[in-house]
């Protein structure tokens, strides 16, 4: 049985390059984002391009870190560090509490 996706569930994913600065970063920023403004209610896959070099052409990523919103939809994409927490609420349409 497929599991419904709830249109107030988060489907994240962010690329990173290995431990660069920018991209570790980036991991603490949006798990910070996360847990503030969508506890229980997101799901985040950190994927490493230099461990996963073929999601690169996958999902046509040319520059790092890039955070995606894969649902809801429509699907964002977002780069840098993340670190303007206003302008990453804005990307995921989340309204600021």
């Amino acid at each position: 049985m497929k599991k419904e996706l709830s249109p107030d569930k988060y489907i994240l994913q962010l690329f990173v390059a290995g431990t660069s600065p920018n991209s570790s970063r980036a991991i603490i920023n949006i798990k910070n984002i996360c847990e503030e403004y969508l506890s229980g209610r997101f799901k985040l896959n950190i994927i490493d391009i230099y461990q996963q070099p073929k999601t690169l052409v996958n999902e046509q990523i040319i520059a790092v870190p890039v955070l995606i919103k894969k649902f809801p939809l429509p699907e964002k994409r977002m780069v840098g560090d993340l670190s303007n927490i206003d302008e990453v609420l804005k990307g995921l349409n989340i309204n600021k509490k």
